[in-house]
Parts: structure tokens; C-alpha cells; sequence
């Protein structure tokens, strides 16, 4: 079921801002309207939530250095009416705590949106401990979860406010980049998906910020002659399963593109849904980590470059694709 975001103050914003940034005026503004919208951290935020703690003091608790202990505690505030974000950075608000995730939120289809602060490499520099590399196809594997990854700043607070509404279990993951947002007008739909530059040569499907080094591939792309269809695919759970159809029936293949393993993540998705509906894409590549963790640490820049998934391999790869 889709939801489409509608609140003239979110869509007054400057989405150039940064993702979190987005989510948070997105949280406010429905914490304004609805008492029963709670926020728990796990000892995060400074800098960030004095504003809604100041303005909401009944609505925010930090649990501390305990994101279990949070994934519990939310699930009981859920169970008794509240519509409940938890928050922490980078694999910790999912990871160290799957199983109550699965136990207890997604198994009694409770009104949670966890958010991770800090997709694929945002956190390069400390290390694989706080990179979130495989996210995406663990959560996904789950009953009863939505799994969402903005490409833009603008998605990234739509969909704030669409999961909070529709309820249910979902996993927000938001990223330190944010591609630039060209679709203002766009209503964003959990779902859904945003085609952002129409082409019939190859289709580019990217999931998160990565969307940005995938739209300045696909300009450089044009100069060299290929023409590049660009779709970002903001929810990975449910996904939109016409879009990719159509990618694969009307323009020359399909490159997905993302900031996580490969294993079981946006390509996988593509690649069942192509396979589930008995349709080929002419040609097919998926791009991103080769089913490996990094054992070196730098800015999330150099890390896509290390591991060959920035606009420049991206070009690379694609033209590889197309002479083969």
C-alpha cells in the first residue's frame, strides 16, 4: 500500500540541506501535531534533538549506550499507542539489536520507523564497525518491514512523515550525501520510485545518496554518447516492480548501483523481481561492494573510490557493459 506525503511545510523547506536534517523538520512537524510521536536515541543527538527535546520533553527519551534495551522499550510504547522512532547511527540501531527487531517489532507488527544515521560508508573514517553495508538485504528479509533508503534530502523527509503515518515497522536509512534534488514537485511514495532523467541506451537504478555520483555518471555518459535512463529507488521493500519492468522491456539493460554488499541488496531485489515476471533486460550489471568489508578506513569519498562505486566506476563500468 502507498502512502503520498502532502504537508505544505515540509514542502516548503530548503531541501539542499542534509538528510538528517530533513528527517528531523519532518519529526517535528508531526510531533507538533500528535502527542503519541516519540523519539528515543541511544545516547545520540547532541547538537541535533535539544530542539525536540526542549519543545516535546514527554515525547523524547535517551535510553543510553543501549540500542536493545531501546528496540524493547519502543516496542512496548507501541503496544500501548505510540508512534515511536528510535534512533542511533550507522549498523548499531539495526545490527546489534536484529533480534528484537524481529521478535518483537516485526512480529507484532508494531508502529516502529528505525533510523540509521550514517548508510554505507558515511562513517568511513571509524571504521567497518560503523559502516552499514549489509543493512538493506538483512532488513529486508524480514516480515512485516518497509526498508527505505532516500536518494535526496527531500526524500529523506517525506519519507519521515509517510512511514510515521502509514505505521507498521520501518527502517529509514539515511546517508551523509544526498544527489541533488530536481523533482520538487514529486510526491514521494513508499513503493514508489522517482525517475529522474529519461534514456533508452541503459537504465541506471540507484538506491540512497549513492544517486548522486549515479546522476553525474550518466552526464558524463551523455557526452560520450550513451543515453542513460536515472531512476532512483528510494524503497527497496516494497519495491516498484513496474519501474524495473519497464526498464527492462523498453531501454537497453539495467546497472544498479549501491553503497552496500551486493549480496542481497538492490540488485538482488532487481533481479528477482526481473526473474519472478519472466522478463531479460538486454544486459544487466549490479555495482557495488564485491561481498566484502573494508579493511582500510577514509572519508566516504575515498571509500567509494577505493571500492570502485563512484561516478568515475560507474562510467567506467557502464561502457564496459555496453561494448561487451
Amino acid at each position: 500500500e502507498v502512502h503520498r506525503v502532502t504537508n505544505t511545510r515540509l514542502q516548503c523547506l530548503n531541501w539542499r540541506r542534509m538528510m538528517r536534517d530533513a528527517f528531523l523538520a519532518a519529526l517535528i512537524s508531526l510531533a507538533e501535531k500528535d502527542k503519541d510521536v516519540v523519539l528515543l536515541t541511544a545516547d545520540l543527538g547532541y547538537g541535533v534533538f535539544e530542539e525536540f527535546e526542549s519543545s516535546f520533553p514527554g515525547q523524547y527519551f535517551n535510553v543510553g549506550v543501549a540500542e536493545q534495551n531501546m528496540t524493547g522499550l519502543a516496542t512496548g510504547l507501541s503496544l500501548e499507542g505510540k508512534r515511536v522512532v528510535t534512533y542511533s547511527i550507522a549498523n548499531f540501531p539495526i545490527l546489534r539489536c536484529l533480534e528484537q527487531i524481529r521478535n518483537d517489532a516485526c512480529y507484532h507488527e508494531a508502529n516502529i520507523v528505525i533510523v540509521a544515521s550514517g548508510g554505507g560508508f558515511s562513517y568511513g573514517a571509524l571504521g567497518m564497525s560503523h559502516h552499514a553495508t549489509e543493512d538493506l538485504a538483512i532488513l529486508r528479509a524480514l516480515p512485516n518491514i518497509s526498508v527505505v533508503a532516500p536518494c535526496t534530502a527531500k526524500e529523506a523527509g517525506e519519507a519521515t512523515s509517510a512511514m510515521i503515518e502509514c505505521g507498521g515497522v520501518g527502517y529509514l536509512r539515511l546517508d551523509k550525501t544526498a544527489a541533488e534534488d530536481c523533482m520538487i514537485e514529486s510526491n514521494f511514495v513508499i513503493g514508489g520510485s522517482m525517475r529522474h532523467k529519461e534514456g533508452s541506451d541503459i537504465t541506471l537504478i540507484a538506491t540512497g545518496g549513492i544517486l548522486g555520483d549515479t546522476n553525474i555518471a550518466s552526464i558524463e555518459l551523455k557526452k560520450l554518447g550513451v543515453d542513460a535512463r536515472v531512476v532512483g529507488m528510494h524503497s527497496i521493500k516494497p519495491i516498484d516492480k513496474d519501474e524495473i519492468i519497464d526498464a527492462a522491456l523498453n531501454t537497453g539493460g539495467i546497472v544498479t548501483i549501491e553503497e552496500h554488499n551486493m549480496d542481497g541488496g538492490l540488485g538482488s531485489a532487481i533481479s528477482e523481481i526481473c526473474m519472478d515476471n519472466k522478463v531479460m533486460p538486454k544486459k544487466f550489471l549490479r555495482i557495488g561492494l564485491n561481498n566484502e568489508y573494508s579493511s582500510i578506513v577514509g572519508s566516504q569519498k575515498y571509500l567509494k573510490s577505493r571500492y570502485e562505486i563512484d561516478s568515475k566506476a560507474i562510467i567506467k563500468k557502464v561502457l564496459n557493459l555496453l561494448k561487451s
